[in-house]
Formats: structure tokens, sequence, C-alpha cells
């Protein structure tokens, strides 16, 4: 029945006439008959029935059943009205036959009705008992008062095997058929009675006649058996996978929040391995600041003597290198805290003037440091503490290449219209190709053991293309090494929103 019901709301799909067309300077308007059966269906389906397969063949059978109780109504009033004005050519049945079959006409109506408000109820299992069982009562009527012998071809048992097995199951299916079987039995009987009452012969062919209609019953009662069986099979089988599919994505959300949280836990470990090669530039930093205070603080009896103005300048220039080692140690404090990422847009040849000072810190004397970019500014979205870790990690390397003096050089600027391209370049010994190929790898690392966890590059990169950005290394093998990143250029929007701050 599900499969009638797919065929039913094709047949209901959307029709529409040519497209309009001009006449007369007038546009003709076209008749939509989507729009009055998308009506139909939604009346059909609006019905609170919760079981899925149900819900499914409800519009079908109230089709069927609205067109039953129009159907015979009409049909047996069509040929009321050809008998009563002499225009029936054919053989009529007796009064009591005539009888029989407008009672049992009244039931299936009634039936069919009674169905159908009893689905718009929500009561569709009950309903169609009530059909089912209303249908065979009028069934066993019409048989019994007929006879075996006048009975003409009969579509009537075939819908009720349909109706069963599909839509009730495999249950009801055999119920209908054994029900069916033993109404040709008592048809028999009566015919029997009948003959033998009245002394006429003994209704052998009528027999016969039952033996076809049961055979043919029982093969229809059959297919539909194993089809209902392989239907129902292939739906739990349906139903299991859903299950399974649920429950791997449900893993596989899990996964990815367990692999969001150790790539976060990641991030940090390397903000606080980044935060251990600054600390003895942070170190040199306070020291000289420090230095700067006792130094004062040593001459405070000379100053002293001479004078409040040559104490206020000194303790100014004490403030000041005390708002130095503030801001150091603040920036420290901000760059290894643990927080989720948190995009903005900002201009990125900005923040690389910012992070000058620590990554001086970071190579020290030998290491000459080199700034390049072009002019007007280079907006990008990313997380600004993100993008600090991701240079500070590729200078860390770069440092590690540089085994005597060198040079690190960082040329920003716009690319294609759509990129913020950095170029970070060093003057160290380079990466073989075979380092290369396996570079932004988690846990690949050419430094000794217990001196790096080979997971620097491959953080970058994740951060960098959560960014949207891309990260490769360029140039050739053997002459120091190129890292090129590239992130997104901001949006007009953004860009405006950056000036705005």
């Amino acid at each position: 029945m599900a499969v009638v019901s797919v065929l039913f709301r094709r047949l209901g799909g959307a029709r529409r006439w040519p497209a309009p067309r001009q006449a007369g300077g007038c546009q003709e308007t076209p008749i939509k008959y989507d729009f009055f059966l998308g009506r139909v269906r939604r009346w059909l389906s609006d019905i609170p029935v919760h079981d899925p397969v149900d819900r499914r063949n409800a519009p079908f059978l109230q089709v069927l059943l609205l067109f039953l109780g129009v159907f015979i109504p009409l049909n047996k009033s069509l040929f009321l009205y050809a008998v009563l004005s002499g225009r029936w050519s054919g053989d009529l049945p007796g009064w009591t036959a005539l009888a029989a079959d407008l009672t049992t006409d009244v039931l299936m109506v009634a039936a069919a009705w009674t169905c159908v408000w009893l689905i718009r109820r929500g009561r569709f299992r009950q309903g169609v008992h009530v059909f089912l069982g209303v249908v065979m009562l009028s069934m066993a009527i019409i048989y019994i008062t007929t006879g075996m012998v006048g009975l003409r071809f009969d579509p009537m048992p075939m819908i009720l095997l349909a109706l069963g097995g599909l839509i009730l199951g495999r249950r009801t299916l055999w119920i209908t058929l054994a029900t069916l079987l033993g109404i040709v039995a008592a048809t028999l009987v009566a015919d029997f009675v009948r003959a033998a009452l009245g002394g006429g012969a003994m209704p052998v062919a009528g027999l016969g006649k039952a033996v076809s209609l049961a055979g043919i019953w029982l093969i229809i009662a059959i297919a539909l058996d194993r089809t209902v069986a392989a239907l129902r099979n292939s739906l739990e089988e349906s139903n299991a996978r859903g299950q399974a599919l649920a429950l791997a994505y449900e893993r596989l959300q899990e996964e990815v929040r367990e692999r969001e949280r150790t790539r976060d836990q990641l991030v940090h470990a390397q903000k606080m391995e980044a935060v251990g090669r600054l600390a003895s530039g942070v170190a040199h930093d306070f020291n000289n600041v420090l230095g700067i205070i006792l130094s004062y603080a040593a001459q405070r009896e000379r100053l002293a003597d001479r004078g409040a103005p040559a104490l206020y300048e000194a303790l100014g220039d004490v403030d000041l290198a005390a708002r130095r080692a503030l801001t150091i140690s603040r920036k420290l404090l901000s760059f290894s805290r643990q927080e989720v990422a948190r995009p903005e847009v900002f201009d990125a040849a900005a923040s690389l003037r910012e992070l000058m000072p620590m990554l001086k810190q970071l190579f020290g004397a030998r290491v000459r440091l080199q700034l390049e970019y072009a002019d007007g500014a280079l907006p990008v979205r990313m997380d600004i503490d993100r993008f600090g870790l991701v240079i500070i990690n590729i200078a860390a390397n770069a440092r590690d290449a540089i085994t005597d003096t060198g040079t690190f050089r960082i040329q920003a600027g716009r690319l294609d219209g759509a990129w913020v391209c950095l170029d970070l370049t060093d003057d160290g010994k380079g990466m073989p190709e075979d380092v290369r190929t396996q570079a932004f790898e988690p846990f690949f690392t050419t430094k000794p053991s217990g001196m790096g966890t080979g997971l620097g590059l491959s953080v970058v990169r994740d951060m960098l293309l959560e960014a949207g950005g891309k990260i490769d290394l360029v140039g050739p093998p053997a002459q120091g090494t190129t890292v090129r990143i590239l992130l997104p250029l901001a949006m007009d929007g953004e860009t405006a929103q950056l000036a705005s701050t």
C-alpha cells in the first residue's frame, strides 16, 4: 500500500498549463491545478496518526473509500433509473437478490464513510477493521443469496486481501482469506440445501467454481504474504541501519569534539613552549628594567641634594621603566592564556610590528630581523593571539635552523587582490625534499630527542586552515627556508569595521 501511496502522490503532482500567451495585448492567467491538489493532499495527510506507515497509507485509503462512498450510490441510482424507466435490456434479478444487493450496497457505503470518519479521528486501524468486516458481511449475504453458479466476476475479494495484507499485516491477510473461504463454504452449503429442498440437481458446477476461486485467492494471499514479509524485513533493516547511522553520527560528533579539545590543548602547549623560548629574552628585558630602577635608587642621595626637580625626573624614568616591565608581563600573560579562538579583523602589518620586540628577544643579537610590508592596511580575520603564535612558532624553527649568524625576513603584502601573503624567510641550512614533504605532519621532527615535539607546524597549519588560510614551503630546498602563509583578505564591510576601531 505504501507503493500505491507513492503512485497517488505522483498522480497528485504539480500540473500547469503552458506558459502565459499574449493575446490582443492582454496576458492570459494560467490555471494552476497544483494549488487545488496541494490543498487536497494536505487535507488527506492532516490526520492524528502517529505510526509512519499508517500515516503514509492513509491518503490513498481515504481516496479509495471516498470513491466507493460516491461511486456505489451513483452506480445503483443509474441502475434503478434504467430498470424503472424500462431502458434496462439485461436480465433482471429476482426481488430477493435485488433486496440483498440494495442492502449490501447501503452497508458498504455506510462502512466506507464510517471508515473515513474514524481515520480522520486518528483511529486508522479500527476504521480499516470496520470496513473489512462490513464488506465481508455484505459478501456473505450476496454469495449465499445468489449462489455459486449465479456469481459473476467480483473484484472485491482481491481488494479485501490487498487491504488486509498490505495495511494491517500478514495476520489480517490470512484471517481475511479464511473468512472468504468460509463464505464460499457457506454458499456451497446453501446451494446444496436449496437443491435438496427444491428437488433439483446438485450444484456440481458451483463446487468447481468454488475450488477455482479458493485456489486463486490462495495464490494471491501467498504472493501478498511474501511481499508483506519482504517489505517488513526491508523496513526493519532500514530502521536498524538508521539507528546504526545515528549512533555512528553521535560517535563521530564526539570524536570531532574530542579532536577540538585536543587541538586546543596542543595550541596551549605550543603557547607554553613559545613562552618558554621567550623566557630568556624576557628575563634579560626585566634585568634591564630592574637595573634602571636600582640605578636610580642607588643615586637617591645625590639626586636629593640636587633638589626636587631631579627627583621628579628620576621618578618619571622609573615610572617608564616599570610601565615597560608591566607591558611585557601583560603580553606574556595574554599570549599564554588558554582561551577559545575569537576571530577578529585586524591589520596584519600592525600586528607584525607589535611582535617585533618579542621576536628580537627570541633571536637575540646574532640574527638580524627585517620586516617589509606594503603601504596600506592588510586586513585579515583571525584570532590575533593565534596569529602571533603562528609567527613565533615559525620564527623559533628559523632560529634553530640558523647555526651562527644570519637574517630572518618577514615580507607582507597583498596577492591577487584576495589574499594577504606573508613570506617568512631564514638563511639557515634549509630543508631536504623528504623533510619538506613531512614538515606539516603531526609528531614529525628532525630535532634530537627532548628538543622538539613535532607539533609546531602541524598546529600552525590547523590554525591557518581554520581561519580559511593556507601554508606552504616555497623556494629551493638548499637555500634557506621560506614559509608562505596566505590568509583571506577581509571583506569591505570588515575592513570598514577595522577602520572604525
